[in-house]
């Protein structure tokens, strides 16, 4: 019987020959209840040992030894394994509180040009985005469409419009004075500050609120220079449509009502009929001196561009009849509606970023009026909200955003509270343990819970203020499958 190995103790022998297996039962035979006469049979032996009860003892032993080998099989199969997570390293930086809604730009300054008296107007050629110069550009052309224009009432009308333009233009001069007023202050006041602040003798904060201030009222100057500007035009048109309700060959009077070169006595007929001195709408304005004595032409009263044509073709029209709408493009502010609720959070002066206008670098803006009247909305819901206006202005320079005009849609980012150089993780590292916030800290491959408190939230990041230093690493969006002590990698 050839021995495969041998030790001190115990002899395993391999049988070739079924004569060769009856000396002993085997312990797989002994397993299987069958007589040791299989090709293969294996003995287990103990050298000068060969009585049953040792043979009973190796059989138990194999027993032993492959339930040993099933159980480590299932520990192995059923032993938790290290949960993949995404990590993150808590760090230093700014936390913004913002508001964040939908807002719209406007032009801060519209003009809407009106028919000024009844008549017909000439086509207007003029396309959106075509520029106009104050006092230059010819926007239209009214002619005379009945003898209605001579009437005594029409006269007398025009003159209480001429009235009103007078009144309008010295309720504008006192604002303007005191617009200059309050600018000359604010200016005087800036350099004040300044040089206390060059000599420590006052916060930063002091200096920004008065350069700002003086910021305000120039603008407000600048608006009011405005609209005194218009009231002077408003005033001149009504003049002119005075002068012009009646043919009149008086050579101040045309040039007061920017006609061509004054007419003679000659050219000049009163009594002649309005097929005379028609019009056709299509073709330019007649050159005939006595033509033009009828025709009422309306310019522009700005600088700026045509931001609508009304009423493009020739057409009877009356008194304030809108005709084309002008502004100037670059000049424009953002209308933001926001709940009640989050404007009592919102001050003049807050900075505010504006976002997803079309470029690839985010505007800056700063909150200059939160409107004191609310009103009430219906929101796609269904629910009424009661809103408030925000007006922002932009503080970026025109260069900046050259394809942004009036009406664009942007996402504006109102910052309300802020914090610089704290430590900061993800909101989404966060959960609740009853009343307090707690995190998930990886330390040596295993998640351990903390308790942390927190300060400022955006929604996106929050701050923390206890419980964590900066470099640790927290797990994002903690599944149910981690707990205190959990095994965890990284992917």
């Amino acid at each position: 019987m050839p021995a495969l190995s041998r030790n001190a103790s115990t002899t395993i022998l391999l049988a070739r020959n079924p004569t060769t297996c009856n000396w002993f039962h085997c312990a797989l035979c002994n397993l299987c209840g069958k007589l040791p006469h299989s090709p293969l049979c294996i003995f287990v032996s103990v050298e000068g040992v060969t009585s049953p009860s040792m043979r009973n003892i190796g059989s138990k032993l194999f027993v032993l030894a492959i339930v040993a080998v099933i159980a480590a099989g299932l520990a192995y199969a059923f032993m938790p394994r290290p949960v993949e997570v995404d990590l993150v390293k808590v760090e230093r930086g700014t936390v913004q509180v913002t508001v964040d809604e939908d807002g719209k730009t406007r032009i801060r300054e519209k003009y809407v040009v009106s028919a000024p008296l009844n008549g017909r107007i000439v086509r207007i050629s003029l396309d959106p985005g075509d520029k106009v110069i104050a006092g230059k550009t010819l926007l239209t052309m009214i002619e005379p469409r009945d003898p209605e224009l001579l009437d005594a009432r029409a006269v007398a009308q025009a003159e209480a419009r001429v009235k009103a333009a007078e009144a309008t233009l010295r309720q504008m001069e006192p604002q303007l004075e005191k617009a200059r007023a309050a600018q000359a202050w604010a200016e005087s006041e800036a350099a004040r500050i300044r040089k206390a602040f060059r000599g420590n003798g006052v916060s930063e904060s002091e200096l920004d609120t008065a350069e700002f201030t003086f910021r305000e009222r120039s603008e407000e100057l600048r608006s009011a220079k405005l609209a005194v500007e218009i009231a002077q035009f408003e005033l001149e048109q009504a003049q002119s449509a005075l002068l012009r309700s009646r043919p009149n060959t008086d050579s101040a009077d045309l040039q007061l009502a920017h006609a061509p070169p004054p007419l003679s006595n000659d050219d000049s007929n009163p009594g002649a009929t309005n097929d005379e001195h028609s019009v056709d709408p299509q073709a330019k304005p007649s050159p005939s001196p006595a033509a033009n004595a009828w025709e009422f032409p309306i310019y522009s009263p700005i600088n700026g561009s045509v931001l609508r044509v009304m009423q493009e073709s020739s057409a009877v029209v009356t008194p304030g009849t809108p005709l084309v709408e002008l502004g100037n493009p670059t000049d424009l502010e953002v209308e933001i509606d926001v709940l009640s609720r989050d404007a009592a959070r919102i001050h003049p002066g807050d900075d505010v970023l504006l976002e997803h206008w079309g470029g690839a670098v985010p505007l800056r803006g700063q909150v200059r009026v939160v409107e004191p009247s609310g009103f009430t909305k219906v929101s796609t819901l269904g629910v009424e909200e009661q809103r408030v206006w925000i007006i922002v202005d932009l503080v970026d320079p025109p260069e900046q955003r050259t394809t942004l005009g009036d009406g664009f849609r942007v996402e504006a980012r109102i910052v309300v509270d802020e914090a610089r150089d704290v430590l900061k993780i993800p909101t989404s590292a966060l959960f609740r343990v009853k009343e307090q916030y707690a995190v998930f800290r990886a330390e040596q491959g295993l998640a351990r819970q903390h308790l942390v408190k927190v300060g400022r939230q955006n929604g996106v990041e929050a701050e923390i203020t206890a419980g964590l230093a900066e470099a640790d690493q927290v797990l994002l969006h903690p599944s149910d499958q981690i707990s205190d002590g959990s095994k965890i990698k990284a992917p």
